[in-house]
This record gives C-alpha cells, structure tokens and sequence, in this order.
C-alpha cells in the first residue's frame, strides 16, 4: 500500500518535460501545447495513399492524385494524419533507430485523436507491417507493433501480429526509387494462416510511397480480406 501511495504521488510530484523543447507540460503524452500545435498536419492529401497535395489543392471535396488514378492500389483508402518532417519526424527516427520508446504513448495519442475525427467505421482488426525476425532480432522491436498495441487498446480492437509474416530479409527501403522498393519487396509477405476478416486496418510508422503497404494488402485480398485501410502516423512528402 506504501508503495502505491508512493508510486502515485512521486509520479505527480515529478515535473514532466515536453520531448521536443523539454519545457514543463501538465500533458501526459510529454507534449507541450505549442509543440504539439508545430505536429505537421497532413490536411491536403490523395482520400487512396494519402500522398500530399500542394496547399493550394486544399478542397472540401475527396481528391485521388493522378497515381491512384492510373494504378489503384490493393486497398481502399489511408488515414495518416501527418507530414514526415520536423518535429515529428525527430520522434520517429528517435524511436525507430535509437529505441526511444518514450515516443510511443505520444505518437499512437496522436493518431488516435486524428483518427476520431475521421473514422467511420472500424475496422475488425489492426495489423502491424512486420518485420523479418532477422531485422526484429537486430533491432530488438518492432515500432508500428509498439504504436498499434496503444492503438487498439484505444479503440478496443484486436491487434493481429501473428497473421502477416515477413517471408525474406529485404534490403533496408530508404533511397531506394519507387521501382527498386518495388522489386525489393516483390513475395515478401505471407499469409501465416486462416482468418475470418473482410475489414482490416495495415499499420506502419511511415509511409513513403506506399509500396510496402500495397504488397501486404496485396496478400491479404488473396486471403480473403474485401476492405483495407492503411493507418500511419506519418506520409513523406513529394514520394510519388
């Protein structure tokens, strides 16, 4: 009892610091007001891949970007609130290459308040895009399962990291062009076995242009899933 009383009290007692400008913030989350006003909104963006438009482009009505248009992607539409740039993309690198997992609570918050606004209706599960347990076993985690996990708490829906397995080690995506990420990912996911969903959500940290999510979609609507939504935190910009 002592120590509860302890634990709870101490936890109050200590000032908590934005993690961005390391100001103090009543904020659970760590973030401060004014930081978290600085998140880059992804508001001008394709209703498919979420791609960023110009500002200029800001409509009221649902816009698909040229590419989408040409080649549909293997699901439906994305959510993925915001830009990857400062601060944010400070966050997520911090998370992802050096195992700051004091991000995590902040970023899955995040999109869980984004994704309130703009959910119609849920999805039946979440998927995390996975990595190879080659890669898992170097890097120690896996961030889009250490963000989804909050996430579905959140919403109360299952977290599903053991249906999709990534099947061969690939090299790592960044400044690879568009053609080459295809290649690279090209029969690197599996499906591990049955399931009952026609509703699902793919979940990654960031998406770039898209390719790693379509090839898993690719392989869930060969298992039977109907509907896909692709969930991020973050879109790069101009990674058409």
């Amino acid at each position: 009892m002592i120590y509860k009383w302890l634990k709870s009290n101490l936890r109050n007692a200590i000032p908590r610091q934005c993690v961005l400008c390391l100001t103090p913030t009543g904020n659970p989350h760590l973030l401060c007001a004014a930081c978290e006003k600085e998140l880059p909104k992804n508001t001008a963006h394709c209703i498919i891949c979420a791609a960023a438009f110009p500002a200029t482009l800001l409509s009221t009505k649902p816009l698909v970007c040229g590419k989408c248009q040409a080649q549909p992607p293997s699901y439906e539409t994305s959510v993925i609130p915001y830009l990857y740039a400062a601060p944010l993309k400070q966050l997520i690198t911090g998370l992802k290459f050096h195992a700051d997992l004091s991000s995590v609570p902040l970023l899955a918050n995040s999109f869980h308040r984004e994704l309130k606004r703009n959910a119609e209706k849920l999805p039946e599960c979440i998927i995390p895009v996975p990595l190879h347990k080659q890669r898992l076993k170097e890097r120690g985690f896996n961030q889009a399962i250490e963000i989804a996990r909050l996430i579905a708490l959140q919403i109360k829906i299952p977290l599903e990291i053991s249906l999709c397995q990534r099947s061969k080690v690939t090299p790592y995506q960044s400044g690879l062009s568009a053609k080459q990420r295809k290649q690279n990912l090209k029969n690197a996911f599996t499906i591990a076995k049955e399931h009952p969903y026609k509703h699902v959500a793919i979940f990654d940290d960031v998406v770039t242009t898209g390719t790693t999510v379509n090839e898993l979609a690719k392989q869930l609507k060969k298992s039977g899933v109907k509907i896909i939504e692709v969930w991020a935190i973050a879109r790069t910009i101009n990674k058409q």
